[in-house]
């Protein structure tokens, strides 16, 4: 048989193996396979500016049919995989047809937790993960006056913030004390909180939903403490589960995720997994799970070096965004734990927050400072750690310390 290699996903990672794999100089054949019957497109809009109205669906794809036809990739949509059998090398499809392989890549993605609560499949019940998804949201916000946003991340804040710019009331349930505690520090949780509520939103801290009410929508959310709130629409943004089935039941080492190492090989000779499907076990046993843009793509070019052979491991300081309003958080985070926090500052609603464990810069938070977060990211990858009396001094030429 000559080589094929196959790609279960056709999102952002399953892209960046296969368009690796050409820059790899690979010459056997690559299918890419994907569930969803849209081309590969960007993700992260769709909660930001498409679904607030500021860009175009054409703009969300990633490459263009004539992109797959100079690479010699075959991209088959709607095709999802019903099973693999890594003995005998070979991907059994949804419709029946099986297909073998020398080389396999997962890039199989997350699904949007879904709460097992009374009422909550009735329309009007939705979550934000693909462009279907939202599609729906932006339907229903058409039409609505007020939305509940159970969960107060990324997710959930920028739903929020786009229902706003729309003119619908926001509400936003949180069940723990704080916005999006789980990523930020709690003087970045207070900034966004001070943000949403001068923007209208409602926030409710300590809250837990119930249930659901409705006949043929949604018309009311319950809470447990016996509150709740009328609503046109409800949108939960309480994280996502990597779509590890297909790997786990063909025999991979999975762990809430497909298991990887730095070079994005799985637990199989010849399979690779790269981005939102996939946890990194570190060498102390620990794992990390990364959701973002860059872990896609990095992990989809040291899964197609590891194809071919090859050694690439992904060791970047891992970064995040997000866009609430006319608000740009960005994120550099190279370890956990701080004990001290130096804001750097440069004007209204210009921030940058570094946070340091011991003597140890280890993240830097960034609001409206686009070149300070690209700075921080470079210092982080060097593994250098300016005194936090230097971070101090606005005046300070922290780029100095690169040269």
């Amino acid at each position: 048989m000559s080589e094929r290699i196959i790609i279960i996903g056709a999102g952002q990672a399953g892209l960046q193996i296969a368009e690796s794999l050409r820059a790899e100089a690979f010459a056997g054949e690559i299918l890419l396979l994907g569930e969803e019957g849209f081309a590969p497109y960007q993700r992260p809009p769709l909660s930001k500016a498409w679904l607030a109205g500021e860009t175009a669906t054409e703009k969300l794809t990633l490459r263009g049919p004539e992109f797959f036809g100079a690479k010699s990739i075959d991209l088959r949509l709607g095709a999802p995989v019903a099973a693999v059998d890594l003995t005998a090398r070979s991907v059994t499809l949804a419709d029946g047809e099986t297909l073998d392989w020398t080389g396999l890549a997962f890039a199989t993605g997350a699904s949007a937790r879904r709460p097992k609560l009374d009422g909550a499949d009735l329309p009007g019940v939705c979550v934000l993960r693909g462009l279907r998804d939202a599609r729906e949201i932006s339907a229903r916000l058409a039409a609505a006056r007020r939305i509940v946003v159970v969960g107060g991340g990324f997710i959930g804040l920028e739903v929020a913030a786009a229902a706003r710019k729309k003119g619908v009331e926001a509400i936003v349930v949180e069940a723990q004390d704080r916005l999006m505690a789980r990523a930020v520090t709690p003087k970045i949780s207070e900034f966004f909180a001070e943000l949403h509520r001068a923007r209208g939103v409602e926030i409710h801290f300590g809250a837990q939903v119930a249930g659901l009410e409705g006949s043929d929508a949604v018309r009311a959310v319950a809470l447990a403490d016996g509150g709740g709130f009328h609503t046109d629409l409800v949108v939960f943004g309480i994280g996502a589960s990597a779509n590890d089935a297909t790997a786990a039941a063909a025999g991979l080492a999975c762990d809430r995720g497909i298991i990887v190492d730095s070079c994005a090989r799985a637990s199989a000779q010849n399979v690779v997994a790269a981005g939102d499907c996939t946890v990194f076990k570190r060498p102390d046993g620990s794992a990390v799970r990364l959701e973002s843009v860059q872990n896609a793509v990095e992990q989809g070019k040291a899964a197609a070096a590891a194809l071919m052979g090859r050694e690439k491991p992904f060791v970047a300081t891992p970064w995040f965004w997000s866009d609430q309003y006319d608000v740009k958080l960005q994120m550099a985070v190279g370890g956990e734990g701080c004990d001290l926090q130096v804001a750097r500052p440069s004007g209204e609603n210009a921030f940058s927050l570094f946070n340091y464990r011991g003597e140890k810069l280890i993240s830097v938070e960034s609001v409206n400072r686009p070149g300070e977060h690209l700075l921080a990211r470079r210092l982080l990858d060097a593994g250098l750690s300016p005194s936090p009396e230097l971070v101090g001094d606005a005046a300070a030429d922290l780029k100095s310390l690169l040269r």
